[in-house]
């Protein structure tokens, strides 16, 4: 199987600046100031509004069930175009664990994704192996400020999910079946 390809990054100047902004270890410790903004701005707009939308860069709300309690989780993810999905990384900030998240996400098969205003059911899939390096080299590519979270991290290997439409992945995957098993977390 051929790694999808992820789009042109944005040439905007708020979006040079986003990722300048973003390979900084001081952005890192500011993080909860960042999250707390993110959330109350996207709970006040509707979803219209974000910091890394206003940095000119991409990003949507995933919601999955959590694989302990089955209530629903949604988290707002900085995410990368890649064909007519998404691809979306693990970075968890640089910290050394994997983000809660992306546990949550290895147990599904489909996640509700918003992207602005708009909502669609997805199908997930964790990338794996040549396809992974592939696409890692254009997440990175993209947002430079993965490679800074990677070394941050000690190393730890980010998760790289990729999210489809479900026609497409349906598509896909009768022209090219694979065994494709989760793991628990």
């Amino acid at each position: 199987m051929t790694a999808p390809v992820i789009g042109p990054r944005p040439r905007s100047p708020l979006a040079a600046l986003g990722r300048w902004v973003g390979s900084r270890e001081l952005t890192m410790r500011l993080r909860p100031l960042i999250l707390f903004l993110e959330s109350h701005l996207r709970a006040w707009t509707n979803n219209r509004v974000s910091l890394v939308g206003i940095a000119g860069l991409p990003s949507l709300q995933i919601t999955v069930p959590g694989r302990k309690t089955g209530l629903p989780r949604t988290t707002a993810l900085l995410c990368v175009p890649c064909g007519r999905g998404y691809v979306v990384a693990g970075s968890n900030w640089g910290l050394p664990k994997h983000p809660v998240w992306s546990a949550n996400l290895r147990a599904v098969d489909t996640a509700r994704v918003k992207v602005g205003a708009a909502e669609s059911e997805m199908r997930v899939r964790m990338v794996e192996g040549d396809e992974r390096a592939a696409l890692w080299q254009g997440l990175v590519h993209y947002w430079p400020g993965y490679a800074m979270e990677h070394r941050l991290a000690c190393g730890r290997e980010f998760r790289v999910f990729l999210l489809e439409p479900e026609a497409d992945a349906a598509a896909q995957s009768h022209a090219a079946p694979e065994s494709h098993t989760r793991r628990s977390a």
